[in-house]
């Protein structure tokens, strides 16, 4: 049901929800293929180790995307698939001298106990690519019988020059390409052209194999990507998302297989930008990385996301401990506006606010405007109540409430963890730094502290947190 702010317009998402689509280079409406239904596709980990924070970045903007369809009445398909053979996976476990699926397995459910941790929401299906292996090699045999795909002694190969559009998505002639094809590892030497990529890869003694009519192997990685979104999500599906990265090759080359196969594929291409260090992007290449990991062991993981929104998801994002930090003081605002409305009574919501907020969200998934809202509404909402209007600040409180779960930003559950005695304490604290009562607030500090907590001032009074 979409919000009460949104009942005049129409039930067309493209009226509504605009964004920046990477063929057209411009902002454009988002037309679902069925009205009131969005599918949409984000290329999920390939499982050989930790994910770093360039990861938990492209993860928290898909899953705010997500949140904010839905959030406007709009019923979301969302599918996001693991990579759990490639030959990084291989060599990784050859390396501990695992199993190849046994170590994948480890990696996969390292990688969703840290994306839980950042509470990003679990896809509505997570497709295995070694499910799909049979139907990657029938899409294979249709490339090789019509002759857009040829056997070499390594693997099969996808002729791109055969697909008359190749380079849309990447906006580069194919002569621009021509400098190696983008495969991830091997680049073949008996390649046509040195753009083609690997369809299939010939296994060697001792690696995970599976048959086809062409010899052992096992499929490469852009085929399984453009199976599995097909299949779970049909031809013309809605949004495919990932980083900018995945614009070339990997993007570029599961839409030029469907489009050799006939296939209509998506709709609406959306990237976010890099993670960087020091303007450098994060990749676990450079070896600069910081894992989803370490960071939640030394921050609060919401701190994440909220840097996330308030950097536009296509700009360049900067993780380092000053911004990070920075994150968490901005998050203190909110958690210490919770405790401080907790026992104040429901209204309905400042729909003008609401609307205001939903129109940053629609405009390109503008999440650092729509983030202004709502601390806008913080400042509102102290000042109503540090002049005793509780019942005008009650429906800024409810819209305030329903932004932050609109972008899956987790506060109210917080307020439980506090007893009574300790919110207290922090309100008698916040009266007498007011009264400039130094003594009393020194003291009222070193007990909070004494039960076990770090004390922050911030503008909006005494946050606390435990130790």
């Amino acid at each position: 049901m979409r919000p009460p702010w949104a009942a005049a317009l129409t039930g067309s998402i493209g009226a509504v929800i605009r964004l920046y689509d990477t063929v057209s280079r411009s902002v454009a409406p988002l037309e679902p293929r069925d009205p009131g239904r969005v599918g949409m596709y984000v290329c999920g980990p390939t499982v050989y180790g930790p994910p770093h924070i360039g990861h938990g970045r492209m993860t928290l903007v898909f899953d705010i995307l997500r949140r904010h369809l839905e959030f406007s009445g709009l019923e979301v398909t969302y599918v996001s698939n693991v990579t759990d053979i490639d030959d990084k996976i291989i060599a990784r476990a050859a390396e501990e001298g695992r199993d190849p699926a046994e170590f994948a397995r480890d990696w996969e459910l390292r990688w969703f106990e840290a994306m839980d941790a950042l509470g990003v929401r679990r896809p509505d299906r997570d497709p295995h690519a070694t499910d799909y292996v049979d139907q990657m090699v029938e899409l294979i045999e249709r490339f090789v019988g019509d002759g857009r795909a040829y056997v070499t002694s390594d693997g099969v190969y996808l002729s791109v020059g055969s697909v008359p559009d190749y380079g849309l998505l990447a906006h580069q002639s194919l002569e621009d390409m021509r400098v190696g094809g983008g495969d991830r590892t091997i680049v073949g030497e008996e390649k046509r052209d040195p753009a083609d990529f690997a369809l299939w890869k010939f296994a060697k003694p001792g690696e995970p194999s599976w048959p086809s009519p062409w010899g052992e192997g096992r499929p490469g990685w852009h085929t399984e990507c453009v199976v599995m979104s097909l299949d779970l999500l049909g031809d013309g599906f809605d949004l495919h998302g990932g980083g900018v990265d995945l614009v070339f090759p990997h993007h570029e080359n599961e839409r030029a297989q469907a489009v050799a196969d006939g296939r209509d594929f998506a709709r609406h291409w959306v990237h976010n930008g890099f993670v960087e260090v020091g303007g450098e992007k994060m990749s676990k290449s450079l070896d600069n990385f910081t894992t989803v990991e370490s960071l939640i062991e030394r921050h609060d993981p919401r701190a994440l996301r909220l840097l996330v929104l308030q950097s536009h998801y296509r700009s360049p994002m900067e993780v380092t401990p000053t911004s990070v930090g920075n994150a968490e003081a901005a998050l203190e605002r909110h958690v210490t506006l919770a405790r401080r409305v907790s026992t104040l009574p429901g209204a309905p919501a400042d729909e003008g606010r609401l609307a205001a907020f939903s129109g940053r969200m629609d405009d390109d998934l503008d999440t650092p405007g729509a983030m202004a809202v709502a601390f806008g509404c913080i400042t509102d909402v102290n000042r109503l109540l540090d002049s005793g209007d509780e019942a005008a600040a009650a429906p800024i409180v409810a819209a305030w409430r329903q932004m932050l779960g609109a972008v899956g930003l987790a506060i109210d559950d917080e307020e439980d963890e506090l007893s009574d005695d300790v919110r207290d304490l922090c309100r008698r604290r916040d009266d007498a730094r007011a009264a400039r009562d130094f003594a009393a607030s020194d003291a009222l500090r070193d007990q909070l502290q004494a039960m076990g907590f770090v004390v922050q001032d911030t503008p909006d009074g005494t946050a606390v947190r435990p130790a």
